[in-house]
């Protein structure tokens, strides 16, 4: 009966990490190269018919982004919104040029390389 509840508590402990980690940790920035960019041009607008009937807008943006040592790479992502102009973003890149995610930051929080290749 001990060796029961005690695999009961194991098992109970894993669960709640578990729903922890799901909740908690966005796993598109794991294992992640970080780039930075500033938007310049607005984005191309796409139109998705949804299977109810609704359309939804999408963007896709195509633009210049630098790394912390200054190593600038093209990359091609879209945003399901309309990204603000001017607006710097840090990027979340993954096999090289495959944008997983994104925020927005202020120009202070880019490293001093990368903020030197954008302005």
């Amino acid at each position: 009966m001990k060796k029961f509840l005690i695999v009961v508590g194991v098992l109970f402990t894993l669960g709640i990490v578990g729903v922890f980690a799901f909740t908690k940790i966005d796993f598109n920035r794991m294992n992640t190269d970080n780039y930075y960019l500033q938007i310049t041009e607005d984005g191309i607008p796409h139109e998705n018919k949804l299977d109810d009937g609704s359309v939804m807008t999408s963007y896709s943006y195509k633009l210049d982004a630098t790394n912390e040592d200054g190593k600038t790479i093209s990359l091609e992502f879209t945003a399901q919104k309309k990204l603000r102009q001017d607006a710097y973003l840090k990027m979340y890149v993954k096999e090289g040029d495959q944008v997983s995610s994104y925020d927005e930051v202020k120009l202070e929080e880019i490293p001093k390389k990368a903020q030197k290749r954008l302005e």
